[in-house]
């Protein structure tokens, strides 16, 4: 039996570890015990202050659902989801690729698929733009049929699964490019929007005194066989918070404005944006995604 001081009961736990079959298992476990306990022990961490936490993690679970995943949410906030994008796009983003962005905590799978030149504003009203483009390989060579997934608020600054009940989609739509990868699409100008403030995830950020908001935002995916997911967003230029943004999503390169006669714009008379899209070829199979639609991790029943 050994006598277990503040630092031997980080070894002893490790050590009742190492037995672990699974070796990435194994691995995470032994980092997050050792930097959790380090962690700890910097902050001189007390009983009162160690329930808080608990109370929080626990309230932060039980305000997720099929329609909204505040775990992700929280991990936005405190830049988790952005470091753990960043990582895994240096694992497989060529040097000309589009840089990526978050799939945020509002994806939804099985958007509606429309035509070249559809509108995916099914039930909103507001200013209309075109975004249109080419998804193309990293050496700049078409990707034919590439899918392009589009998803974004209202010119309210909500998503559907705010706004509308959740089996109403707007605002959202599957576009499948033509045979040299090139799209248009028509769509609302967003507004941005301050996350979900009215739970627990909402409260921390008060509490830091920040202002919670994202800047307008529309979030792309692409998708094409043999190719990593491309998971992005094209951010608004006029929009305050484009170099605050609380989640730490907004890249330079991703930053546009809309623009009136745009040359080589597919429909006149409507303000457009050019947006040309770089994949990188899939490698290990490791797909691209950091999010989900939140009904995948909480099913509904």
């Amino acid at each position: 039996m050994q006598d277990l001081d503040a630092h031997a009961i980080t070894d002893a736990v490790i050590a009742q570890m190492a037995a672990t079959p699974d070796p990435r298992m194994r691995e995470i476990m032994d980092a997050a015990v050792r930097h959790l306990h380090a962690f700890a022990r910097e902050v001189n961490l007390t009983p009162d202050e160690w329930l808080k936490g608990i109370a929080f993690l626990t309230a932060v679970g039980q305000a997720c659902s099929p329609i909204r995943q505040e775990f992700i949410l929280l991990s936005d906030v405190l830049g988790l989801s952005r470091l753990v994008n960043v990582m895994h796009d240096a694992t497989g983003r060529e040097a000309a690729g589009t840089e990526t962005s978050l799939l945020g905590p509002f994806f939804r799978e099985q958007a509606p698929r429309l035509a070249l030149g559809e509108t995916i504003a099914a039930h909103s009203d507001g200013p209309e733009i075109v975004i249109f483009g080419q998804v193309t390989d990293a050496a700049g060579a078409p990707i034919p049929n590439a899918v392009i997934d589009v998803w974004q608020t209202d010119a309210e600054g909500l998503y559907d699964l705010q706004s509308h009940d959740p089996s109403v989609m707007d605002m959202r739509g599957q576009f499948a490019c033509d045979g040299e990868g090139r799209f248009h699409l028509r769509t609302l100008k967003p507004l941005g929007y301050s996350i979900p403030m009215d739970g627990p995830v909402g409260t921390m950020v008060r509490q830091q005194n920040r202002h919670g908001f994202r800047p307008a935002h529309i979030h792309i995916l692409v998708t094409a066989p043999g190719y990593r997911d491309l998971v992005t967003a094209l951010y608004f230029a006029d929009d305050a918070h484009v170099d605050s943004d609380t989640v730490f999503g907004v890249s330079a390169s991703l930053v546009v404005q809309e623009k009136a006669d745009l040359p080589g714009a597919p429909i006149p008379d409507i303000p457009s944006i050019r947006y040309d899209f770089a994949m990188s070829r899939e490698t290990d199979g490791s797909g691209g995604r950091v999010g989900s639609d939140p009904s995948r991790l909480v099913p509904a029943g």
